[in-house]
């Protein structure tokens, strides 16, 4: 394969094959699990096998302030965070040098992907090839998804050894929720929506895969969607189905701009107390008390967890538990589903501005470069992924979904936009 595409199946198939929760933690190193193993393995290919030469930093000196901060500022937490927490019968130790440099370390692995993506997929033709592997690594999972459906969730369990999570979280409306290798069922049901969207992009530009009707594949795919029983993927699915048929791809950007701006504000609005949370659960009450209660419960933690991280508001209090809520007994009383108070938690305003602005930033300059590209196909093809990539960031507000795929997408998006605007300055220095 090319790098590109031997990257891109690394980086995807590793997610939906290798074992969730499972890690090998060894000294100094983060631990290796599903999200760091296939960003080495990658490397590793691009480096030593194929020789090829990875940017580490784009051309965008926003972008280049951004992966600086990202990667030091864990390293300026640890510092400011010698002090052990005692809670009751619980102590947390001080953070310490060795803390720091792993951080460093955890941080420069989790970007590998973004630097894959804005080296290695710069043309039309990559955009197309993300697409095509999103829709036939779909149709591949399906059947494993198909088996959970009928028989529960347990090829986890029977290859690997273990059920991850809770076994009743995945049974809904009397049947299942398909897991697989994934972890959850809600992950599961918003990979399948990624590779719903991507077949209904290929079916616009009337390209096939596999030498199947595009148009079979997204019903295929769509019945596929609704038997992962996820209402939130369903949604985001009908957002995006909806912009992509009923707006031209220059309004479809706008619809991204406006989803990522939402998400990187929410924050800010919560703690000026701007969103209308006792609202939206009374609106969830009238629908389903259990997703009243649910909701509800989400919104608490949210503002204990926002409490605490405000206390240390710039570069948090670091990891190994000590951005959670313990009660005077020491249990931990906080459940952190979303990634922003998490991220706000563990890092800070420094390290939540760096992570969401990375993945912000592609999404801004793909819309301004938007009205530069000649052709029609392109722009369908950009607007589409754009639009994932903003979804994504939305359900980073209730979820934690960020992946490697995430990065590579947000990076990829970041390189092709950096390369449309030196095309089309070439173009202008010619006529002048």
């Amino acid at each position: 394969m090319t790098v590109g595409k031997a990257t891109l199946w690394t980086i995807l198939g590793a997610y939906l094959i290798l074992p969730p929760v499972v890690a090998v933690d060894f000294p100094l190193i983060p631990p290796l699990d599903k999200s760091t193993i296939p960003n080495i393995s990658a490397l590793i290919g691009c480096w030593f096998i194929k020789g090829k030469r990875i940017q580490f930093l784009p051309k965008s000196k926003v972008a280049r302030w951004l992966i600086i901060i990202f990667i030091l500022s864990p390293f300026i937490t640890v510092l400011l965070n010698p002090d052990p927490i005692i809670a009751g019968s619980t102590f947390l130790k001080g953070m310490e040098y060795y803390d720091a440099l792993s951080a460093v370390i955890r941080q420069i692995l989790f970007m590998l992907p973004f630097a894959f993506g804005f080296t290695f997929f710069r043309t039309e033709r990559d955009l197309e090839n993300i697409l095509k592997v999103c829709v036939i690594s779909g149709l591949i999972y399906s059947l494993p998804m198909l088996l959970e459906i009928r028989l529960s969730p347990q090829l986890n369990r029977w290859v690997y050894g273990f059920h991850p999570g809770d076994f009743i979280q995945n049974v809904r409306q009397g049947g299942f929720r398909p897991v697989v290798f994934i972890g959850h069922g809600l992950a599961v049901a918003y990979f399948i929506m990624t590779a719903l969207v991507s077949a209904v992009t290929l079916h616009r530009i009337r390209l096939n895969v596999l030498q199947m009707s595009a148009r079979n594949v997204v019903m295929f795919l769509g019945v596929m969607l609704i038997l992962c029983k996820s209402v939130g993927s369903v949604i985001y699915a009908a957002i995006i189905l909806s912009a992509i048929y009923f707006a031209k791809p220059t309004r479809q950007v706008k619809v991204a701009c406006f989803l990522v701006m939402l998400a990187v504000s929410y924050p800010i609005l919560r703690v000026a107390e701007l969103v209308p949370i006792y609202e939206m659960v009374e609106v969830a009450e009238s629908i389903s008390e259990d997703r009243a209660q649910s909701l509800n419960f989400r919104f608490r933690n949210e503002e204990m967890l926002l409490s605490k991280a405000m206390q240390r508001s710039f570069f948090g209090w670091g990891s190994w538990g000590r951005n959670r809520v313990y009660d005077h007994r020491g249990k931990d009383i906080s459940v952190t589903d979303g990634r922003w108070v998490i991220t706000l938690g563990i890092f800070g305003l420094f390290g939540y501005i760096a992570e969401f602005g990375l993945l912000a930033l592609p999404v801004f300059r793909c819309a301004r470069v938007m009205r530069k590209i000649d052709s029609r196909r392109g722009r369908i093809v950009l607007s589409a992924l754009v639009l994932l990539l903003a979804i994504n960031m939305v359900d980073l507000l209730p979820n934690s979904t960020i992946t490697p795929f995430s990065w590579l997408l947000a990076g990829t998006l970041l390189g092709y936009s950096e390369a449309v605007k030196k095309k089309f300055s070439k173009k202008s220095n010619e006529i002048f």
